[in-house]
């Protein structure tokens, strides 16, 4: 497998042969940013923990570079706090057991490129040495422009494959724009409360970011506990943690459908749901 960065980073935590540990690997985490993949996917990082037979496998896209920081990290030049995340997601992979690491090592620049293939053709290869059963991804509504080129970047990569190799589930996950407004039927309820220690292992590991001035990890955790307890309203809670997820898999299967009009149409739902509600009010 080739890839377009030569300093791309693959990295194996339990030190099988890459190709081999590739072909292990049943759900895959596609993220913009260090630190992207155990916010959003933990639900596949769980699943596969200690599992026989389930591996997670892990992309991150960018170099973060481009890292915001602070305290002890502000004077960090941007080769050095790209050297600090690498190895933070290193360490993330370690605790997780992933069954693989790969940071593409690109810039944002080129990732939010449309015109730019090399994001593309990577997720392809990778995306072909894993033939994984479920991929995560970022919802195509996030309002962080890398995150939304990274989902379009992976959709067209899925699109690229023969449909005898495509996943059987694509999902969608939130970041920067939560998914508490999709309507209940098109929300993915992904419950994650059996591991909430190692959730809290993952998350801490990024402290470039959290003593840098973000406190992800306190701020993932809380709203994966608001949507277990507002997702239902006439009912007790039926799990501690939840995490939300967009159904992308639709647009595998109609792939004239573009990712403007998936979202519109959920957008639409949602404004015919709470226009619903409203219209009887004077």
């Amino acid at each position: 497998m080739k890839l377009h960065q030569p300093t791309a980073d693959v990295f194996i935590p339990d030190g099988v042969a890459p190709a081999t540990a590739l072909a292990r690997v049943t759900h895959l985490g596609i993220g913009a940013h260090q630190d992207d993949l155990e916010f959003m996917a933990f639900h596949g990082i769980e699943t596969c923990f200690g599992q026989s037979g389930q591996w997670f496998g892990g992309v991150t896209c960018t170099n973060g570079a481009g890292s915001p920081r602070a305290g002890v990290y502000a004077a960090c030049t941007d080769e050095q706090m790209r050297a600090i995340r690498r190895e933070e997601q290193r360490a993330a992979a370690a605790i997780g057991r992933y069954g693989a690491m790969l940071q593409l090592d690109h810039p944002s620049s080129v990732v939010k490129d449309p015109a730019n293939p090399a994001l593309q053709d990577d997720l392809l290869a990778i995306l072909q040495a894993t033939r994984p059963r479920v991929v995560y991804t970022h919802n195509p509504a996030d309002k962080h422009d890398t995150h939304v080129a990274v989902a379009g970047a992976t959709i067209a990569a899925l699109r690229a494959l023969p449909p005898a190799e495509q996943p059987e589930r694509v999902l969608g996950c939130e970041i920067w724009r939560d998914l508490d407004w999709l309507p209940d039927r098109r929300k993915v309820a992904l419950d994650v409360s059996a591991r909430q220690h190692l959730a809290a292992a993952l998350n801490g590991v990024f402290d470039s970011q959290i003593a840098g001035g973000k406190r992800y990890d306190a701020a993932v955790q809380g709203r994966r506990r608001a949507h277990a307890t507002f997702f239902e309203s006439h009912g007790v809670d039926a799990a501690e943690m939840l995490t939300f997820a967009m159904d992308l898999t639709p647009l595998l299967q109609d792939p004239t459908l573009t990712l403007a009009a998936f979202v519109g149409g959920l957008l639409e739902e949602l404004k015919t749901e709470v226009m619903g509600k409203l219209l009887p009010w004077k």
